[in-house]
Formats: C-alpha cells, structure tokens, sequence
C-alpha cells in the first residue's frame, strides 16, 4: 500500500492518504503458495473435500491448508458447503470471483514458461 501526504494547507489537514493499488489487492487474495496450488485443484470445476485437497497438494500442511481454504472463502473467492452427517462433509468450490482467476494465473503460466 502506498501513502501519501496531502499538500499542506489551511482547510486540508496533513494527514496520509491510503492508496490501494488493484495488484496489491489481488496479492492480497492469493496470499501465499498454497493459494495457487489450491486454486489449481479447483479450476476443474468440481467440488472438493478437505482430504482430497490434502492428498492433491501432498507438500501442504493440514494447518496451512485449514489457513489457506480460510483465507479464501473470506475473501469471496471460494464457497465452503458443510454437509449434517457423520462425520460432517465439508466441500469446496470456486465462486465467479475465483473462476475468473483462473485466466490470471494461466498468464502466470505462461510466462514463467517462457522465462524461467
């Protein structure tokens, strides 16, 4: 985030002014390694359950998994069902918010390909 002073005057106080930068906020969203590879799970467009997730994603600790699919249902990206039975059944999906990454990180892809 980048901050600002205002030009001083006598009506305008000195304080700092936030600006938000739209890549910062979509760094914000994907916070993390582990976001990617569980996006990349869910691009197939079928719901997921915490253990498949696990077993996808074998490097991921159930802690920052359990962090990481948190992370993401907060900020919209995907939906987190829990089914009544016993054991509970929790699945994952992707909301439109979180398909429409699906486009950002193949860019992503691509260039890591061509440059790395």
């Amino acid at each position: 985030m980048t901050t600002v002073r205002r030009p001083s005057s006598s009506s305008i106080p000195n304080d700092p002014i936030c600006i938000e930068c739209s890549i910062e906020r979509t760094l914000e969203v994907l916070n993390g390694k582990w976001a990617f590879l569980v996006l990349r799970e869910l691009f197939d467009g079928r719901k997921k359950r915490f253990g498949e997730l696990q077993r996808l994603i074998p490097a991921v600790s159930p802690r920052a998994l359990t962090s990481t699919l948190r992370h993401m249902e907060e900020r919209g990206v995907l939906i987190r069902t829990v089914y009544p039975t016993v054991p509970v059944t929790v699945e994952y999906t992707l909301t439109p918010k979180g398909e429409d990454l699906h486009q950002i990180i193949r860019e992503m892809k691509l260039w890591s390909a061509k440059w790395t």
